[in-house]
């Protein structure tokens, strides 16, 4: 499963860089972390102390625009009010226009930005737009 959850991290990501099963495997032994799977994709989150991030979210190239995101996001919400969260934080690539408009849908609200967060594979930087919406 870690290695098939890395190989569509790839699949999605260029930037920020695909994380490699390593590192799905270190997160998911994490106490705090969870999985939510559907439709071939997931999203990847944590709940702690009240504050739930979503880490990363991968839908499958071909099977995108059909609900799949908006379902892992919600899916994440319960789940995280379930691990008695208040509010979510989440953080996107400013050129990632596909999934900022996914997050303003379900009623995240820019709360600021990272300079500089991510690299490109051809040097560049891009800036991290952080977001948040309260889950009460």
């Amino acid at each position: 499963m870690i290695d098939a959850l890395a190989d569509l991290h790839a699949r999605c990501f260029v930037t920020p860089r695909p994380w490699s099963a390593a590192e799905f495997s270190a997160l998911l032994d994490q106490k705090h972390v969870f999985l939510i799977q559907h439709q071939g994709g997931f999203a990847l989150g944590r709940a702690v102390a009240g504050e739930a991030e979503l880490l990363t979210v991968a839908v499958p190239p071909e099977a995108r625009r059909q609900g799949t995101g908006r379902t892992l996001l919600e899916q994440f919400e319960e789940e995280s009010r379930r691990r008695e969260a208040t509010e979510s934080f989440l953080e996107v690539a400013t050129d990632n226009h596909a999934a900022i408009a996914l997050y303003s849908a379900a009623g995240y609200d820019d709360s600021g930005r990272r300079t500089k967060y991510y690299r490109s594979p051809n040097g560049a930087f891009l800036d991290a737009l952080v977001m948040r919406k309260n889950l009460v």
